[in-house]
């Protein structure tokens, strides 16, 4: 036979394992969200009576009583807040700061850098405790800007490391060629460079709104105020002491995922990219 026949149907044969391997992950990974999709659908009996199998009647009413009897509504607005600012603010300070600590060199630098750095390595749960003391003796708890401090800390390291390493790639002649024209360094950094980074920007602002929206542990022990809690949190509504509302639990949960599934299907291109670019241009 060939040698090249025999290549050739190695790597077809090559080619039909990956893609059952990556079509059976990919099914592993779709079926929970249209799991939960039609399960929000179902009565509590149906629910009860076959967890996986599909709605025997729809019960679109699962969603407005959602809204109504587990207060979503509110747990979103509050979710939306919280989420907005750190997102703003959290990649206002990244590219200034990535900026600077790519652009300048001074004393101390590159401690300053590693000590940002060190922020992605400290898992949250082992911050839980210290945290709540800290906020606890400085009366910070259940406070509109309770959540919104610790969110932006988090989300700092990960902006600082793809910023810095994106404006390095940028040529500094942008800059000089600025300021031969009489710009000053405010402006540069605003309007020269920041349009160029506009993609690891977007990276960074959609890990920040995911991480945010997202989020649960520090939601639980910072927030006791009903008025406050965000959506993670007001899941819980629906397990009670002896009896969960697992169809109108499933509403809510289709509520709070919808959003982040939408952003991430519109903007995971700049994702990619901006990942993509920030580490090649480090």
């Amino acid at each position: 036979m060939n040698p090249l026949t025999i290549q050739k149907t190695k790597d077809a044969v090559s080619s039909v394992i990956c893609n059952v391997l990556v079509a059976a992950l990919s099914i592993t990974c779709i079926f929970p969200v249209v799991w939960l999709l039609y399960s929000s659908l179902k009565t509590e009996r149906n629910f009860a009576n076959d967890i996986l199998g599909l709605p025997t009647e729809f019960r679109f009413a699962n969603y407005p009583q959602a809204f109504t009897e587990g207060r979503i509504g509110s747990y979103l607005v509050n979710s939306l807040y919280v989420t907005v600012i750190t997102v703003i603010v959290s990649i206002v300070l990244g590219f200034v700061l990535g900026y600077c600590l790519s652009r300048y060199k001074f004393p101390g630098r590159t401690f300053l850098y590693y000590l940002f750095l060190s922020g992605m390595l400290v898992p949250i749960y082992a911050l839980l405790v210290p945290i709540f003391i800290e906020f606890k003796s400085l009366g910070l708890l259940n406070k509109r800007i309770t959540l919104i401090l610790p969110y932006i800390a988090f989300a700092l390291p990960v902006s600082i490391f793809l910023i810095e390493s994106y404006v390095k790639g940028i040529p500094i002649e942008l800059e000089e060629a600025a300021f031969v024209d009489g710009a000053n360094h405010v402006y540069t950094m605003f309007r020269i460079i920041m349009p160029v980074c506009i993609p690891v920007l977007a990276t960074c602002a959609i890990l920040a709104f995911l991480n945010t929206w997202n989020e649960f542990p520090l939601a639980l022990v910072l927030i006791s105020s009903t008025r406050l809690k965000t959506l993670p949190i007001g899941l819980t509504n629906f397990v009670g002491a002896y009896s969960t509302h697992y169809t109108l639990m499933m509403a809510a949960l289709v509520i709070a995922t919808l959003p982040v599934i939408i952003i991430y299907l519109m903007f995971y291109n700049n994702i990619m990219k901006g990942m993509v670019a920030g580490a090649v241009k480090g």
